[in-house]
């Protein structure tokens, strides 16, 4: 089990301050990780940073707006002044702001979207993996969504950026694990209790009818993805590469 020790390594979370972020980032410190919590909201994201603490664990906070590039470096270069290096990067942080009809998005609204679940894990892909290949080994775990892999109506932004997460995966899979050994994997949940689906959940009609769907007939719980996190990102995971572990209660099997 020692595969699963994460001593001394550093851990970069997005989307950190609440949800399966947090999740992510709590495990990670408690199995040894420093952890670099990455979100909006500085109150969360102390209160995030300070659990860690309490439970033996070390790391510290980034706060990062998602839309803007020199947010996004600046993840980069505070881990780098701080630890020297990135060993882990896991890119949750992801928006889903509206539910519209396809003719009806905004150039606007969809770039937003586009923005931060697809540019955004671009661009910290690129720039912790430049420190990756300088240390010749890395672990990159990119949250999607099981919209990804099929069309939700009225989401078309959202599935088409959440694809293209997957898509991008693959792609720096086969560039970076022989020359680099850096394995690059995803994460497909399904309709996690998060605030991301608070609208959903609250209606009654869209509720049942999502459980319908769902063949262990409930929504589940941030830290119920966190165990696919922490393989993909352990010594357990070294064979594992370019891949999608979904998390969805069932949802893609029904």
């Amino acid at each position: 089990m020692d595969r699963f020790n994460f001593n001394d390594k550093i851990v970069v979370v997005t989307g950190a301050s609440r949800g399966i972020g947090k999740s992510i980032a709590l495990a990670f410190g408690e199995a040894g990780a420093n952890v670099v919590a990455a979100a909006r909201k500085v109150n969360l994201l102390d209160k995030v940073v300070k659990e860690i603490q309490a439970n033996g664990g070390n790391g510290f906070y980034v706060r990062c707006d998602l839309t803007k590039d020199e947010d996004i470096f600046n993840i980069v270069t505070k881990t780098i002044d701080r630890y020297g290096r990135i060993d882990i990067l896991v890119n949750n942080a992801g928006i889903s702001p509206w539910v519209k009809k396809s003719e009806e998005v905004t150039i606007e609204e969809w770039e937003e979207v586009i923005r931060v679940n697809l540019t955004a894990p671009f661009l910290l892909c690129r720039e912790a993996g430049k420190i990756m290949i300088q240390n010749n080994w890395g672990r990159i775990i990119n949250v999607a969504s099981i919209g990804g892999l099929v069309g939700f109506p009225r989401q078309i932004a959202y599935c088409v950026a959440k694809g293209g997460l997957l898509q991008m995966t693959k792609v720096l899979a086969v560039e970076w694990i022989q020359k680099y050994n850096i394995t690059v994997n995803a994460i497909a949940p399904g309709y996690i209790a998060t605030d991301l689906t608070a609208g959903m959940r609250a209606s009654k009609k869209i509720s049942e009818n999502l459980l319908q769907r769902t063949p262990i007939r409930r929504f589940g719980e941030p830290n119920e993805v966190v165990g696919a996190a922490m393989y993909l990102a352990s010594e357990f995971a070294g064979y594992t590469n370019g891949t999608v572990l979904i998390v969805d209660g069932g949802w893609m099997a029904s």
